[in-house]
């Protein structure tokens, strides 16, 4: 007897078998994806494993991975072939990819092994971009000293912990619930800081990246970074060649690397720096090759390269001036002592709110070390011979500004500071309140006279 078609079974035997070919292409897509992802790792461990004889080798292996991690394009290439010869050598170089963002194995498992996903659409403009500043999934970026949302941010916390894992494996570091932090520093001084869960609220990562770029004097009197005028410019040049110790202060990228290194510039050539930094920031000798230069990175908790010890070799190396990036608990007595004995026209900067405040941050950091010194008799002496000239930086209208200039005094037991340059937040332009001291115009009379006369001449007459 014939079967009657019926439309009912035909439709439950059609659902069947689609249930069961959607259950087959699911099974295969799940062993396609437990394959890559096994690829992965595999490449991901081959790329950890030091490359280079030498430990010099090794290094610039090591930074060659990070670097291509961050988004430099030449050390991306190298990584990438590298990553297209393993697959050659398993023979799977043709398999197609996981998914469709990706036309071929090798881009997928570069994205996941080298990639920073939304971070890399900020990473093709880097034109003015100072900084990236994720938290959580949300992205921020400083361009020029500006700091705005970014128009991107990542999928999901997961995409930054990826990211992050893959910045400390590269540099035999952990991030986990035991080391709940992580930095990673490059050579040409950009420095990425991460921190986990327990630590932060959030996942963050802060990729803040070296600025090839340098700034002379002149140059920050232009319009467009209005960071001085050119009666400051003169003042300043006239201090730093009448060999007053500076120091510096100022929000994080208020511009006080870049003043320092700008005053450097005008420096001849044969006059011999040494520079103290716990993390090679200034750059000077990859910026002034030329110039006779001596950089020093210290590590505090290492005895034997700390920043005291860094401070008695540089003072046996014959420094005219020695540029501190920033002064510590550690090594401000030794700082302290090295402006006093000699090494005038040194330069630091001091974390503090105001200029009145550093002389005292100093003596507190001194005390540290129970010598049982005379606080006001240490102030007096910090006051007159470490910070003779004070400057302070600040962002102002998205620009980084020059706010204040002062000279130091102690008079009747406190310290005291004569206002020579104060921004006008109001006017948008600076003005001149007071002279030097006789005795700071004696200095530059005997250092700098043609400087101090054009100042005479100038500002100083209209004060």
């Amino acid at each position: 007897m014939e079967k009657k078609f019926s439309v009912l079974a035909y439709a439950n035997k059609l659902r069947e078998e689609g249930s069961s070919s959607a259950e087959e292409f699911r099974a295969r897509g799940d062993r396609q994806l437990r394959e890559f992802q096994r690829w992965t790792e595999e490449i991901r461990n081959e790329l950890v494993t030091a490359k280079g004889r030498s430990e010099e080798e090794q290094l610039q292996y090591g930074e060659m991975l990070n670097r291509a991690v961050l988004g430099y394009e030449e050390e991306r290439l190298k990584i990438f072939a590298i990553i297209r010869d393993q697959l050659a050598k398993r023979r799977i170089h043709d398999v197609p990819p996981p998914n469709r963002k990706h036309s071929t194995i090798a881009e997928a498992i570069f994205a996941e092994v080298i990639g920073l996903g939304e971070l890399e659409l900020i990473l093709k403009e880097k034109e003015g971009l100072e900084e990236i500043q994720v938290v959580g999934t949300n992205i921020f970026e400083i361009r020029n000293g500006r700091v705005r949302p970014s128009p991107y941010r990542l999928n999901s916390v997961e995409e930054l912990e990826r990211i992050q894992q893959n910045l400390v494996l590269f540099n035999n570091d952990t991030l986990n619930p035991r080391k709940r932090w992580a930095e990673v520093m490059l050579r040409d001084g950009s420095r990425v800081t991460m921190t986990g869960y327990g630590y932060t609220s959030v996942p963050t990562l802060t990729i803040r990246f070296y600025t090839v770029r340098q700034f002379r004097l002149p140059e920050l009197c232009r319009s467009e970074y209005s960071t001085m005028s050119e009666e400051i410019m003169g003042l300043l040049r006239c201090v730093f060649r009448s060999y007053f110790n500076l120091v510096v202060i100022g929000p994080t990228n208020s511009g006080k690397t870049h003043l320092m290194k700008a005053l450097i510039a005008e420096l001849p050539e044969n006059e011999r720096i040494i520079t103290i930094e716990s993390r090679y920031e200034l750059m000077l000798k990859r910026d002034f090759p030329t110039k006779n230069i001596v950089e020093y990175e210290v590590h505090e908790e290492d005895v034997q390269h700390n920043g005291q010890q860094a401070f008695k070799l540089a003072l046996r190396q014959s420094p005219k001036r020695i540029i501190h990036a920033e002064i510590r608990d550690e090594d401000a007595n030794v700082y302290v002592r090295a402006c006093t004995r000699g090494h005038e026209g040194s330069m630091t900067s001091v974390h503090v709110n105001e200029l009145e405040d550093v002389p005292e941050a100093i003596t507190e950091m001194c005390m540290m070390d129970s010598r049982g010194m005379n606080p006001a008799r240490l102030s007096k002496r910090i006051t007159t011979y470490v910070t003779q000239i004070g400057i302070e930086m600040a962002i102002v209208d998205g620009k980084r500004k020059v706010v204040r200039i002062g000279e130091y005094e102690f008079v009747d037991g406190e310290v005291q500071v004569r206002d020579l340059v104060v921004y006008d937040y109001e006017r948008h332009n600076w003005h001149y309140p007071a002279r030097f001291s006789e005795r700071a115009i004696r200095r530059m009379q005997k250092y700098d006279r043609e400087g101090y006369d054009s100042m005479a001449e100038g500002w100083m007459n209209r004060c």
